[in-house]
């Protein structure tokens, strides 16, 4: 709270870029929405690249560590006036800063009534702040996931309040192994997101014990942290900036393995979908996915989008 609502004042106030780093070329829809959003908000916002998953007409969002409120207001003009976009933040200044700029946004957007709001809570106790069971179709976080102790609640909560079927999608920091208690306790690295980074096995391993299926890595970049006295203090660590899609599949949905033909239409991804790592759907294309594809691709959002025939070739 203090590293965010007091020390820094801007982005240039960072000792690494770890919270700064862009993991691909930003569209041009994406651009010009973010042209739209008050100078301010994007002044005081801190977050790894850009953190918006596709199809996200009439979605309803939850941004974990919303900040100033950059990305809410970027995706409260992709969902549209249907959808609906919740930031929870715990510091309070960041929070005044986003809640300041609600009726701005919304007549720029030309909306009638505001499709955000802002709470100031815990993504560890979102039950503290009144968000319900299965009520959200995307969680998402932008580099602050590694500035909670609790991840296990972190990614438990998020399960919890998203619907079946449901996505976190989001951007963290991810260690080459398990730090050392002096790294763990130093309160810059904290602030920069490096000495809560999770060593990255674990992220597995906290995904499948709360429910999701296994981690879909989307992209991931090196983090070069550029002061000498942290590096002395971080050692050998590598740290990774990388964005992970996770789904919650329900139980009758896990499957065999399929074929899949994406049908397109997809805004700003309309005649192919990089949807992570392994897999790009070129429209038309008959491609063979795995069990686990398969499921998340038959509960989710995107079953519209797709024509999924039981069996591999």
């Amino acid at each position: 709270q203090d590293y965010y609502g007091k020390e820094l004042q801007k982005t240039e106030d960072l000792k690494t870029n770890a919270c700064i780093t862009l993991s691909k070329p930003v569209p041009k829809a994406i651009r010009g929405a973010l042209e739209r959003i008050h100078e301010e908000v994007v002044a005081k916002y801190y977050g790894c690249g850009l953190v918006v998953p596709e199809c996200l007409a009439s979605c309803w969002i939850l941004d974990l560590g919303s900040g100033s409120g950059r990305d809410c207001y970027l995706l409260s003009q992709l969902v549209g006036e249907q959808g609906h976009v919740t930031g929870i933040d715990m510091t309070e200044g960041q929070v005044e800063v986003a809640k300041k700029h609600i009726a701005y946004h919304m007549d720029k957007f030309g909306y009638q009534k505001p499709n955000v709001e802002f709470l100031q809570g815990y993504m560890e106790k979102l039950g503290d702040a009144g968000l319900a069971d299965n009520s959200y179709d995307i969680v998402i976080s932008n580099c602050v996931i590694s500035l909670a102790p609790d991840k296990r609640a972190v990614l438990r909560e998020a399960y919890r309040v998203l619907k079946p079927g449901g996505e976190m999608y989001f951007s963290d920091v991810y260690a080459s192994q398990r730090l050392s208690e002096t790294v763990w306790k130093h309160r810059v690295l904290w602030g920069e997101c490096l000495a809560g980074a999770l060593y990255w096995k674990d992220l597995y391993s906290i995904a499948e014990e709360v429910g999701f299926s296994p981690p879909c890595l989307v992209t991931a970049s090196p983090i070069t942290i550029g002061d000498k006295e942290l590096e002395s203090i971080v050692g050998d660590c590598r740290f990774v900036s990388a964005t992970f899609r996770l789904f919650k599949v329900p139980g009758s949905s896990r499957a065999v393995p399929g074929q899949v033909t994406y049908n397109g239409g997809i805004m700003g991804h309309e005649r192919e979908l990089v949807f992570d790592a392994n897999f790009t759907f070129k429209e038309g294309e008959v491609v063979d996915v795995d069990a686990e594809m398969a499921a998340i691709l038959r509960s989710s959002r995107f079953a519209e989008k797709f024509l999924i025939q039981a069996g591999a070739a």
